[in-house]
């Protein structure tokens, strides 16, 4: 089994991920970030190179590839979850865990993360505030379908969202 982190960017999937891995002694991976690892690009290089498609279809690779892994807690892109072959490929593989947050809150966490801006590039033309807000619109129930449990990481500091996962998935520590 596995658990794959999902929800927006600024969610915290990274950061409960870490957590969860030190209380779990599980391996973590950020999906992201190995992404980039193996384009030898940011996500934003990748976006300007070839377009959300290009983006996209290296994203499906690593998501087929991280979910034949085992006891590993994934945390995937926002978008990851958009592409049926991606969310065929976490079903059964492991339990899917949506962190929501207000789109208020996510843009505070983006602003306040200094790497965002150099790697990854805004999804619509607006960005910001505007920009959360529709792409939740769209995202929100496909997260929804997706999620074998929702936590909300709104008001709750990483740790507790981390201790609630486990609580509610009655994992052992």
């Amino acid at each position: 089994m596995n658990l794959f982190l999902i929800g927006y960017r600024g969610s915290g999937k990274t950061t409960v991920a870490a957590i969860l891995a030190e209380r779990l002694g599980w391996p973590w991976i950020d999906a992201d970030a190995e992404l980039e690892r193996r384009a030898g690009r940011t996500i934003k290089q990748i976006f300007a190179g070839g377009g959300e498609k290009a983006f996209r279809d290296l994203e499906s690779a690593v998501v087929a590839d991280l979910a034949k892994c085992d006891r590993r807690i994934v945390a995937l892109g926002g978008g990851a979850v958009l592409r049926e072959a991606n969310r065929e490929a976490i079903r059964g593989r492991g339990k899917v865990v949506w962190l929501k947050a207000s789109p208020e809150t996510l843009l505070a966490r983006i602003e306040g993360d200094a790497t965002t801006t150099a790697r990854r590039p805004n999804l619509t033309g607006h960005g910001g505030l505007d920009e959360i807000r529709t792409l939740l619109a769209e995202r929100t129930p496909i997260y929804e379908v997706c999620a074998d449990l929702a936590i909300d990481a709104e008001n709750e500091s990483p740790a507790q969202v981390a201790r609630q996962i486990i609580a509610e998935l009655k994992l052992e520590e």
